[in-house]
C-alpha cells in the first residue's frame, strides 16, 4: 500500500531565535568577560581587581556610605562585599567604622591613600574607550542604554517573583 506523502511541518520561525549569536544574554555575558579582561591590565598599576575598582568608584563619588548602601549600589550581597572591603582596608584604601547613631550599621570611608588612588585612575575611562574603538560619548550612550535595560529587566523579574 503506497504511503501518502504529507508535507513536512513548517519550521517554527521562533527556532532561529534559539541560536547562540541571537541571544542578548550571551552577548552581555561574553561582553562582560571581555570587559573584565581589558580592565585587568588597566587596573594592575593601581593594585586593584575589577570588583575592588567598582567599590572605589562608588566611594570616589560619595564617601561614607553604609555597607548596605554600597551593596545596593553595586548589586552585591554582604557575603560578597565584606571580603572586598576587608581587602581594600588591608591595602590602606578605606576604613570601616560603626555608625555612632546605630551600631548595627557599618559605614565606609576613604583614607587619604584611597582618595589619592582616584588621581591614578583618571585615565582609565579614556583607555577603555580606546580599547573599545569608541569615543567617550559613545561609551556613555551605550552605558545609559544598558542601565535602562537593566532597570526594565529588574522590573520584569520583580513582577514575575
Amino acid at each position: 500500500m503506497p504511503r501518502s506523502k504529507t508535507p513536512a511541518p513548517a519550521a517554527d520561525p521562533r527556532a532561529e531565535w534559539l541560536q547562540l549569536d541571537r541571544q542578548l544574554c550571551f552577548a552581555l555575558y561574553s561582553s562582560s568577560l571581555a570587559m573584565t579582561r581589558i580592565y585587568k591590565p588597566l587596573l594592575a598599576p593601581l593594585g586593584l581587581t575589577y570588583p575592588q575598582y567598582l567599590v572605589m568608584l562608588v566611594l570616589w563619588e560619595a564617601d561614607g556610605p553604609s555597607v548596605s548602601q554600597l551593596g545596593q549600589r553595586l548589586s552585591l550581597d554582604s557575603g560578597t562585599l565584606t571580603p572586598l572591603l576587608k581587602r581594600l582596608e588591608t591595602l590602606g584604601h578605606l576604613e570601616r567604622r560603626r555608625a555612632r547613631d546605630d551600631e548595627r550599621r557599618v559605614d565606609i570611608f576613604l583614607t587619604p591613600q584611597g582618595r589619592q588612588l582616584r588621581n591614578q585612575a583618571l585615565d582609565i575611562p579614556a583607555q577603555l574607550a580606546c580599547a573599545s574603538a569608541c569615543e567617550l560619548d559613545e561609551v556613555f550612550a551605550l552605558t545609559e542604554r544598558l542601565q535602562r535595560l537593566r532597570q526594565q529587566l529588574n522590573r520584569a523579574a520583580d513582577a514575575a517573583a
